[in-house]
C-alpha cells in the first residue's frame, strides 16, 4: 500500500512564505505579519482555504487583495485550489500584528 500522506506542515510553510510577499498598500508590512491571516486550512486534496480579514471593512483593496492572495497561493505547485474567505469577526486590531510588524512601523 502506497503512502499518500501529504506533508501539510511543509505546504503550510510554503503558503505562509507566499503570504509574506503580499503587502497591504497602505502599510509597508506584509499581510501575514500584519495579522490579517486568521487561519489556513489544507485538506488531503490540496485544497486551501484561507480565512483572513482586512484592516477595515471599507479597505480600498477589499476587492483586489483577496484575489491576489488566491492567485499567489494557487501558484504553488502542490495547491489544487485556493479560496479566501473574508471575515470581520473578530475585527482586526493592531494587537494582531507581529512584533516584527510593530518594530517595522516604529510601534515598539
Amino acid at each position: 500500500m502506497r503512502d499518500t500522506t501529504i506533508d501539510t506542515n511543509a505546504l503550510g510553510e510554503k503558503i505562509v512564505n507566499v503570504l509574506k510577499t503580499i503587502y497591504d498598500p497602505e502599510i509597508p508590512v506584509d499581510i501575514y505579519e500584519l495579522g490579517l491571516i486568521y487561519d489556513v486550512f489544507v485538506n488531503e486534496d490540496y485544497d486551501v482555504k484561507i480565512l483572513m480579514t482586512l484592516t477595515t471593512p471599507n479597505c480600498p483593496v477589499a476587492e483586489t487583495l483577496p484575489l491576489e492572495v488566491e492567485e499567489k497561493v494557487k501558484s504553488i505547485n502542490e495547491v489544487k485550489s485556493a479560496e479566501v474567505e473574508i471575515t470581520f469577526d473578530p475585527p482586526w486590531t493592531q494587537e494582531l500584528m507581529s512584533e516584527e510588524a510593530k518594530l517595522e512601523l516604529g510601534m515598539l
